[in-house]
């Protein structure tokens, strides 16, 4: 795999980690509370204001894209820790735990990445942002789905799968958005 497309993903993935542990100091692990259908909207009102962005060319809240790509790589890890942990009674979790098990999500969305880019020498590059965009809400209906089936599939992958997918087109978008700064800086 290209070293580049490593390191961007380490460079983007260390910033949504450096804002995760710095919200958690502010918010404690409340989100321990979250079913994973209420993480799932929480990553399509990300996405949808992003789709919806993109479609209007503006928005009235002066953030961007970039804390929305953000927000669903989090969000994408926390709905990965539910899934492997479970709903908490309690939310309060010490945070190097939580550091280790988004440490250890993080390491198996790139370890999936890199193994994908090999199969599809990194088609990625040449897609636009907003397809990036639709391909996550599409995720994320079909999330919607198996949730709505209680977490069956018949042939597909699972919740884990396309959480992961989710995960690494939102690193692939801000990845795209550091380059279109820096090109246009």
């Amino acid at each position: 795999m290209d070293n580049i497309t490593s390191k961007q993903f380490d460079s983007v993935t260390a910033e949504c980690k450096q804002i995760f542990m710095t919200k958690m100091k502010d918010y404690g692990t409340a989100w321990r509370i979250l079913r994973t259908p209420s993480l799932t909207d929480q990553i399509y009102i990300k996405a949808n204001r992003i789709r919806s962005i993109e479609e209007k060319g503006t928005a009235k809240v002066d953030e961007g894209v970039k804390p929305e790509f953000i927000g669903i790589i989090n969000y994408s890890v926390m709905a990965l820790i539910q899934l492997e942990l479970g709903v908490a009674e309690k939310e309060k979790m010490e945070s190097e735990i939580v550091e280790k098990l988004y440490d250890k999500y993080v390491k198996e969305a790139k370890d999936l990445m890199e193994n994908k880019n090999h199969d599809y020498g990194e088609a990625w590059r040449n897609m636009r942002i907003s397809s990036l965009t639709d391909i996550i809400l599409m995720k994320l209906l079909r999330v919607k789905q198996i949730e709505d089936n209680d977490g069956k599939t018949f042939i597909s992958e699972g919740l884990d799968a396309n959480y992961f997918d989710i995960f690494n087109y939102a690193a692939f978008a801000l990845i795209k958005l550091e380059g279109t700064k820096k090109i246009n800086s």
